[in-house]
């Protein structure tokens, strides 16, 4: 693999991001993203077509539920196959160890998560560092630890199928977070984490009113809780501190910012803007205010005939966001390969680079528009 200067941590400032969630579905059925969309066995293909784009660092998973069938016991195969094959493509890998998926025997509550969680992440990163001691490699521990806190705690959408009780979930996945971060920082030297958390905004349908306005705040700040325990600034006693976080991720989609009162999302393309839409580079500075640490836009994408249009859109708050100064080192176009829907997989979202119309064959068919804004977009210097 081609070693990066000391200056800079990604080959490619635009990612493509593969789906690779592997958790109980809403049902209880377990569904993994790699199988339904073929990634595993077209992986030289998909690897080939993005670097047509000029993208050369893309995020991948290791399957946790798959990883370890048995406690303790691990099979890195899938992990094995995608090293190897990036390894022969150039392609850099950001790596998650948890993509919303557990092993049968786990859910976040249980009490031994977070040691299997520590334990997991260490045996990989062991795998990683045994075959290539020279690299620096770049994880994502578990990957939207917000967003899987409300789906399992509150939604009844996957393990643990609770409601009022994403509170307590969101503290465990955050316990074995910040055990299995120290567990590595004490050990790997060339390990570099990365978190992946949504980016949202939560605005309120009174603002003359006081405490609309504070209800709003609350709850939009409380997409900050994953991060402030890995902090340390709450829950102290899980042992957070900022020197456990090298990159802060961030996940921004077109129905990221909703009304408090209703769940209405606000509209992203009006013409003149919709007056409570906040442009992506103004909560990213935010959240750099509020850190200080470099940033990665770690997904986004749109569904649908929208999907050039919202990489532009992106593409032009990127140019905001450097121009004002805040390292911003990456940004991820996600997903790479159209995905069906997690309950329905049936269904899929057309939201990829490559659609697939065909679930027998998933033959990958580029969406035009999207394949010339990318070809634009990395061609200019970031």
């Amino acid at each position: 693999m081609t070693r990066l200067k000391s200056d800079h941590h990604f080959q490619s400032f635009w990612w493509g991001g593969f789906e690779c969630a592997d958790h109980l579905n809403a049902f209880g059925n377990r569904i993994n993203m790699y199988h339904l969309t073929a990634h595993l066995d077209k992986i030289e293909e998909d690897y080939a077509d993005l670097k047509e784009l000029g993208i050369t660092t893309v995020r991948e998973g290791i399957c946790w539920s798959e990883v370890e069938k048995e406690p303790y016991q691990y099979d890195f195969s899938i992990a094995e196959k995608i090293l190897r094959t990036a390894k022969k493509f150039d392609i850099q890998v950001i790596w998650d160890i948890c993509h919303f998926g557990f092993p049968d025997d786990l859910t976040p509550l249980h009490p031994m998560f977070a040691r299997r969680f520590s334990s997991v992440f260490y045996a990989f990163a062991t795998f990683l560092t045994e075959r290539y001691s020279d690299d620096v490699f770049y994880i994502v521990p578990i990957n939207e630890v917000s967003f899987v806190s409300w789906l399992g705690g509150d939604a009844r959408g996957t393990v643990p199928y609770t409601v009022n009780n994403g509170w307590d979930v969101k503290y465990f996945l955050m316990k074995a977070y910040i055990e299995g971060v120290r567990n590595i920082k004490a050990n790997f030297r060339n390990i570099k984490i990365l978190t992946s958390e949504p980016l949202i905004h939560i605005t309120t349908e009174h603002p003359e009113n006081v405490s609309s306005i504070l209800d709003a705040t609350i709850a939009h700040n409380n997409q900050y809780q994953m991060l402030e325990i890995l902090t340390g600034n709450i829950c102290p006693e899980l042992g957070g501190s900022p020197d456990l976080v090298d990159f802060i991720g961030v996940n921004f989609y077109y129905n990221n910012q909703w009304i408090h009162e209703t769940h209405e999302f606000l509209p992203w393309a009006d013409v003149p803007p919709h007056p409570y839409w906040k442009n992506l580079s103004e909560l990213i500075s935010e959240v750099y205010l509020r850190y200080g640490k470099p940033i990665v836009i770690t997904e986004t994408g749109h569904p649908g005939e929208d999907r050039a249009k919202w990489l532009e859109m992106i593409d032009a708050e990127v140019t905001k966001i450097h121009c004002a100064g805040i390292p911003l080192k990456a940004c991820c176009i996600y997903p790479v390969i159209d995905r069906p829907d997690w309950d329905y997989t049936d269904n899929m979202h057309h939201s990829g680079i490559w659609d697939i119309h065909n679930n027998q064959t998933l033959q990958r068919e580029p969406y035009g528009p999207v394949v010339e804004k990318i070809k634009s977009i990395t061609a200019q210097p970031k």
